[in-house]
């Protein structure tokens, strides 16, 4: 993907709405960045308004990446480009902004707190799952065993692998 990314940046470079860019998260000096945009592995590609980036979660060929880049990386609707809102929009955008700070942090909070809530109502569903998963495996297990059991399973095998091999010796003379 390196080799696609920098042929990328190089068609979008000098480019006035769009930055193509690479962040080196092992990098002390980077780390704080890459903490608040919560970069967890590599190579992790974000786009977006910079103050709110996004994942890119689509495939890494130059081709796919260029085609992503030309869709979606153009100015679009925000307080510095007004210009490109529709009127509910710049409503929108007023109403925010004549918040206080602290109205603004409060907002925040409340929807990273029902975010948390999400992601957690779905990790519990998902060691649901797993739960199930686990309990449906080993019924199968215990029903694979109890069949082989109740129909001289091994013994059945034993006895098709040595007449098996006798009908292979006795075609050989």
């Amino acid at each position: 993907m390196a080799a696609s990314w920098e042929t990328l940046a190089e068609e979008w470079a000098g480019n006035d709405s769009a930055l193509i860019a690479e962040v080196d998260c092992t990098d002390d000096e980077a780390a704080d960045l890459c903490e608040i945009e919560g970069v967890e592995g590599y190579p992790t590609v974000k786009y977006g308004d910079p103050a709110m980036l996004e994942n890119y979660d689509g495939e890494r060929s130059l081709d796919a990446l260029s085609a992503f880049a030309k869709e979606n990386l153009k100015p679009t609707c925000s307080p510095s480009h007004l210009e490109l809102c529709s009127d509910e929009e710049k409503a929108t955008i007023d109403k925010i902004q004549a918040m206080s700070l602290d109205e603004l942090d409060d907002a925040i909070d409340t929807i990273e707190d029902k975010i948390e809530e999400a992601e957690d109502d779905a990790e519990k569903a998902i060691e649901r799952l797993q739960e199930e998963y686990e309990a449906i495996m080993f019924e199968l297990t215990e029903r694979q065993k109890t069949l082989k059991k109740e129909n001289n399973y091994s013994l059945l095998k034993s006895i098709y692998l040595q007449m098996e091999k006798a009908a292979e010796e006795n075609s050989e003379l």
